[in-house]
């Protein structure tokens, strides 16, 4: 019988909790406006350039020769002589080396200057005021794409 009566006093006191469940949600608090105005300023540049010239020397002979001579390299290379012949005729043929024409390769450099235009975009951002554009549909609070802010 005590646990009856232990039973009889005993009250059970139901315990209440409450959770928060937060959501976020995109608001537009307002528009920019971003002009794009590119520029343009002459920049000069400088550049060696490389490149070759070719002289041209023509060195008369004429004197008589059995067989054409070949063409030939002189100078390590750095002239190219191509014989000229011509033939005569008397009353037997001979060759006659008439002239050599002596074709030189000079390298060079120059130093150029130029000025070119180099193009520059300057961005110009001019805030909206928020009473603007709340008549616009596109004012109305969507769900958040995950594509920028919520400012």
């Amino acid at each position: 019988m005590v646990d009856d009566a232990k039973a009889d006093t005993e009250m059970v006191i139901p315990l209440v909790a409450e959770r928060v469940a937060i959501a976020r949600r995109v608001m537009e608090t307002g528009r920019v406006r971003v002009n794009l105005s590119t520029t343009t300023e002459d920049a000069l540049i400088r550049e060696t350039l490389s490149g070759e010239r070719v002289e041209v020397e023509r060195v008369v002979l004429g004197h008589e020769v059995a067989t054409a001579p070949n063409v030939r390299e002189e100078e390590d290379g750095a002239v190219l002589v191509v014989p000229v012949l011509e033939e005569i005729l008397v009353v037997e043929r001979r060759l006659v080396l008439k002239e050599e024409v002596r074709i030189r390769r000079i390298a060079t450099t120059e130093t150029v200057a130029e000025t070119i235009p180099l193009r520059r975009q300057v961005a110009s951002v001019e805030r909206l005021s928020a009473t603007a554009s709340e008549g616009s549909p596109d004012a109305q609070a969507r769900p958040e794409d995950g594509t920028g802010d919520s400012t």
